[in-house]
């Protein structure tokens, strides 16, 4: 990013992490260092600005200290939604509506903090821009506790979500050793289509502690069948069965474990889709 004449505005979306403000924080402060008038922030990312629902960022961030205190605060400070934007050809008059209110505020530059779903409405918001010859610029700041987004080695939000997993992985693994029956539990973890968030029950593994006894990621085959020959070899050693499993798992015909049982009410519009 050059030196900023217009304005620039700046949303989250999808799941918080423990460090998306830095990264809210490194857009503003960038920003007004380039020379940008002003910096918005979305309130619930896109659909909060479909509804023209923003703030002025320097009447929040007021000084060092500011700065400072929200690069340490987690969770999304704007507020995030789950909002899926049309195909182009399929609802232009949704695009029209969102650049005439970036058109009203000045906006130069355009920054949307998330992860894949997110990526997903910078590139459509991109294109629309190039197909209709606007000046803005739309890009995409990596965020996706996740760790799958493409181009990327790591994204923030994946370490610190994966330190939570190893600890409660551990805790959970403790817990199951003061029972005197036989039990499985399964620590059912985030990643639709990505086990690196799975992965890392891994890290429960140390000198005090043997870690889960089992790990199944979306990206190999999950067999029922032998989900169960291998629970009941593990009680001939040992009562407490611990098993990371990611939601994303999938059996051999494609469906998510979760679709084998009839009671799915909801799903959100991007997995839906």
């Amino acid at each position: 990013m050059g030196e900023v004449r217009g304005n620039v505005i700046v949303g989250q979306s999808g799941g918080p992490t423990a460090v998306i403000n830095s990264s809210l924080v490194g857009v503003f402060k960038t920003a007004k260092d380039r020379g940008a008038k002003k910096v918005y922030g979305m309130l619930h990312g896109i659909q909060g600005l479909l509804e023209e629902k923003v703030v002025d960022l320097a009447d929040h961030i007021k000084n060092d200290l500011d700065i400072e205190l929200l690069k340490r605060t987690p969770s999304s400070y704007l507020g995030s939604c789950r909002y899926k934007l049309p195909e182009i050809h399929e609802d232009q008059q949704i695009y029209k509506k969102i650049f005439e209110i970036l058109d009203k505020l000045e906006i130069e530059y355009f920054f949307y903090i998330g992860g894949n779903d997110s990526m997903d409405t910078i590139k459509k918001l991109s294109d629309y821009s190039i197909l209709n010859g606007s000046k803005i610029r739309f890009m995409g700041v990596p965020k996706t506790i996740d760790n799958d987004l493409a181009a990327t080695d790591h994204t923030p939000g994946y370490g610190s979500a994966a330190k939570y997993i190893g600890a409660i992985t551990k805790e959970v693994i403790r817990d199951g050793l003061v029972y005197g029956q036989q039990s499985v539990t399964l620590l059912e973890i985030m990643g639709r289509n990505a086990g690196w968030l799975t992965g890392a029950a891994v890290l429960a593994k140390c000198e005090d502690c043997e870690g889960p006894d089992m790990i199944f990621l979306p990206e190999i085959v999950f067999d029922v069948d032998d989900f169960m020959r291998k629970v009941a070899e593990l009680h001939q050693k040992k009562k407490s069965v611990v098993v990371a499993i990611s939601e994303g798992v999938k059996v051999a015909d494609g469906r998510y474990v979760c679709e084998l049982t009839d009671n799915i009410d909801y799903v959100d519009a991007f997995i839906s889709s």
